[in-house]
């Protein structure tokens, strides 16, 4: 199939239809509830709840064309042998990764608030991948799953922009992947640091990828 030229900054992103996936970073209630790893480490969560909705309309999208949807969870065993000293450091003594939290062990598999929104959450088909780091590639079989399917293109959403969206998208990038990440179905704790890196990504003629608006997304797909 010809490819669906989508509005976007730097120029226009060439959408790849049957080869192209939507992934969506950590919209997980660690992150975006009180309670959860986000707040532990000082922040106001509620500065990511927009990018919920827009979440869920770029999930009805691509499952009413019957495109590839994947999910990622930042996740850690309960022994937490994934999990480096480094970054068992973080946050506030007492709410730290495995640490007992309202919602369960902080970013453990398998706990309340390791789970997805219910907004966004997987439906049977899509596919789920629990990683141990902030990109989606680094110990995970993300790469074989994308191989496997024909997938070059890829749709970015979730959060936050800086940390798991950026990295996973530079890891794409650094695998041959084109990348477009949708502007409002993405956020941050700090909205300079959003802005920051949607404008790194774009840089240099789209030497990370492609930013595009929601709206446009929406349109050009109609």
């Amino acid at each position: 199939m010809a490819a669906i030229s989508i509005p976007a900054e730097p120029g226009p992103f060439p959408l790849a239809p049957g080869r192209t996936a939507l992934i969506v970073i950590d919209m997980q209630r660690d992150f975006l509830e009180p309670g959860g790893f986000g707040e532990a480490l000082g922040n106001d969560v509620s500065t990511l709840r927009p990018a919920i909705a827009p979440v869920a309309r770029l999930l009805a999208l691509f499952r009413a064309r019957g495109w590839p949807v994947i999910h990622t969870r930042e996740s850690h065993r309960p022994d937490l042998s994934d999990c480096p000293p480094a970054k068992l450091s973080r946050g506030a003594p007492g709410l730290r990764i495995g640490d007992q939290g309202p919602m369960g062990r902080i970013l453990v598999q398998g706990e309340a608030g390791n789970a997805i929104l219910p907004e966004c959450a997987p439906i049977p088909g899509e596919i789920e991948i629990d990683k141990p780091g902030k990109g989606a590639f680094h110990r995970t079989d993300l790469q074989a799953m994308l191989e496997a399917r024909g997938i070059s293109h890829l749709v970015f959403a979730g959060v936050t922009t800086e940390v798991c969206v950026q990295t996973s998208m530079r890891e794409a990038n650094d695998r041959g992947h084109e990348c477009l990440l949708i502007e409002e179905a993405t956020e941050s704790y700090f909205p300079a640091f959003k802005a920051a890196t949607l404008a790194m990504i774009r840089a240099q003629g789209g030497i990370v990828g492609w930013t595009a608006k929601l709206a446009d997304f929406e349109a050009a797909l109609a």
